[in-house]
């Protein structure tokens, strides 16, 4: 076997890529209708978990870089789903929370994330996702 033929048909980073992209448009699919992506779904996740998140914190978490989280939360911030919060320090780590709308739109979008989940789910199977959500490298969470 060749090389190219090995790694072509062996590489975990290739599948794991692939796999990610069809998952993610998974719940991107289904979260279009309320005007968000999974990613800004889970910036509001951990920053609700949070209660005042900072970005510095959102991108260790959620392990994103600088740019895209910045991205990401002026979009948020221009629709109104967060709010930055009063602090002393830095602009760059000013602290945000969650706005009324943010909140709002975190449990309306509950229901297409459940969807997507099942579909996700059946995707990879059951064996899986339950390794997946086992594994201390996949966790978003503290």
């Amino acid at each position: 076997m060749s090389i190219a033929e090995e790694v072509s048909q062996d590489c975990l980073a290739a599948r794991v890529r692939k796999i990610n992209r069809a998952i993610t448009n998974i719940y991107d699919d289904a979260l279009r209708p309320l005007g968000m992506k999974v990613s800004q779904m889970n910036i509001l996740v951990a920053a609700e978990r949070l209660g005042k998140a900072r970005p510095g914190e959102i991108g260790r978490i959620l392990d994103l870089e600088a740019s895209t989280l910045s991205r990401n939360l002026e979009r948020m911030r221009r629709r109104r789903w967060i709010e930055a919060l009063e602090d002393e320090s830095d602009a760059r780590s000013q602290p945000f929370q969650l706005t009324a709308e943010g909140k709002r739109l975190l449990t309306d979008a509950y229901p297409a994330w459940r969807l997507a989940q099942e579909r996700a789910t059946a995707l990879l199977g059951e064996e899986a996702s339950e390794a997946l959500r086992a594994s201390p490298a996949a966790a978003i969470t503290e």
